[in-house]
């Protein structure tokens, strides 16, 4: 996701990358060649830099790290765009929140399905009252998740070590992909009073790699959310069941049709059909920097979502009584 948002961080028009961080020498050379001068093997030593050049950060790192680093952003003045989740749990969440109140600092987190366009029409059906009365509703996010296949210049590369730690993940897929899914339903229902869920084991590690949720929301449906990292297919979809109508909406992995479409684009300097949610996010946090102006999705969005997993967490459905 950093080399996702550096990318895109070079294409804003009004913003200037100016410095980043990363442990991976093969990533700091990957940022050199695409024009960056300053670059630092430790993101403290960027964020203790004092350059009146930085206003904002993004925070691509894994979960363990979230608390840490905008904690340091947030004391340094910095607003601050953090990738989803935003912290490991609760009790870390709330921790994030409270440096970021007393930095006086912005925080927006990465939720790029609300940038996707085909989610964000769904949003205005529903107001829209196209749908009706929404009864049951369904929201999907099935990949390989860590096990995606990763290349360097150099090759294939193993998954991280972090991903198979539960202390430093957080949690499987509930955590990872539930909360993209639970955001989403959450910006379309609103609030959220009961969930719980149903924990898959197929490859047999501490903590879930496939999950069922369901969730209650006060004003609206129930709702379910698949999640599960062991497909080598990828697939996000959202279905809402309403009294005058129904929808559905899917976002695949990308065709062949799709990639040459997008081969085509970058040479005439287009954002990527794969990329534009992800460009959209930050334009709009980058729009609120420069305007003083609130982001969203915010950091309280995020804890919401924590707390709706925190719940679902606990409440676990036994199948195999």
């Amino acid at each position: 996701m950093g080399r996702v948002h550096l990318i895109n961080c070079l294409r804003l028009k009004n913003a200037k990358l100016v410095s980043v961080s990363d442990s991976s020498k093969k990533a700091l050379q990957f940022a050199k060649k695409a024009g960056v001068k300053n670059v630092q093997s430790d993101y403290n030593k960027l964020l203790n830099s004092h350059n009146p050049s930085i206003d904002a950060v993004i925070v691509s790192l894994p979960n363990f790290l979230h608390y840490e680093c905008a904690k340091k952003a947030a004391e340094k003045g910095k607003d601050i765009f953090l990738e989803k989740p935003l912290a490991r749990n609760v009790k870390e969440g709330k921790q994030i929140l409270s440096h970021v109140k007393s930095g006086g600092v912005k925080l927006m987190i990465g939720y790029p399905l609300r940038f996707t366009e085909s989610f964000a029409k769904l949003k205005g059906k529903l107001k829209s009252g196209l749908l009706g009365d929404v009864q049951v509703a369904s929201a999907t996010n099935i990949s390989a998740g860590p096990f995606s296949p990763r290349t360097e210049t150099s090759g294939p590369t193993p998954v991280p070590a972090w991903w198979f730690n539960k202390e430093l993940t957080g949690g499987g897929p509930l955590l990872d992909l539930g909360s993209h899914m639970i955001n989403l339903l959450r910006w379309y229902f609103g609030d959220i009073t009961h969930a719980e869920s149903y924990l898959g084991h197929r490859f047999n590690m501490d903590f879930e790699d496939h999950a069922v949720c369901l969730l209650k929301f006060k004003d609206g449906p129930i709702a379910t959310v698949n999640v599960g990292w062991f497909s080598k297919d990828y697939r996000v979809s959202v279905e809402l069941y309403g009294t005058a109508k129904h929808v559905s909406e899917v976002r695949s992995a990308p065709s062949l049709l799709d990639f040459a479409v997008d081969v085509i684009g970058r040479k005439f300097g287009r954002i990527e059909r794969s990329a534009a949610p992800y460009y959209k996010e930050l334009q709009h946090f980058v729009e609120c920097v420069n305007s003083n102006t609130a982001p969203c999705p915010s950091g309280e969005e995020g804890l919401a979502d924590l707390e709706t997993i925190e719940m679902a967490y606990k409440n676990i459905i036994r199948l195999d009584l």
